[in-house]
């Protein structure tokens, strides 16, 4: 599961926008079921976000969380980085907010859906899960 947490200033995204930046976020994760794409809009009122002590008015900062799949090897982190970069831009960079973003890596082991364990990547089961696009008990249970 990623779950993608956006603290924005109030006003920076209209329900539409909020739609298609999570179909981008949501489309980068395109070997994993949909439904484990979570993304959670924070509005952040003006007074209420500091950096350095300053006023940060025009700060928009992603707080990702990782369990369906880490990201080993420096060269996958720098590439996935790129990935992230590239499928917010239109809505954060490109519209001239100062951002930040950050993952959080959580073992598989300590995650459950509705009860139920995830599958292992690439198992029968998580394939069966994408085509399904819910959780649901793992064969032969």
């Amino acid at each position: 599961m990623p779950l993608w947490k956006v603290y924005h200033p109030a006003d920076a995204f209209t329900a539409e926008d909020k739609q298609q930046l999570s179909a981008r976020i949501t489309a980068i994760y395109a070997t994993l079921p949909k439904f484990y794409v979570g993304v959670v809009f924070q509005e952040v009122a003006e007074d209420s976000f500091f950096i350095g002590g300053e006023p940060a008015n025009n700060f928009v900062r992603i707080w990702v969380d990782h369990i369906a799949r880490t990201l080993p090897t420096a060269e996958m982190r720098t590439w996935w980085l790129g990935q992230c970069e590239e499928a917010i831009a239109p809505f954060i960079r490109d519209r001239g907010f100062d951002w930040e973003f950050h993952i959080d890596e959580t073992p598989f082991d300590l995650w459950s859906i509705q009860g139920y364990r995830p599958p292992k990547a690439n198992s029968d089961d998580e394939k069966r899960w994408i085509a399904e696009n819910r959780p649901s008990p793992p064969t032969g249970a």
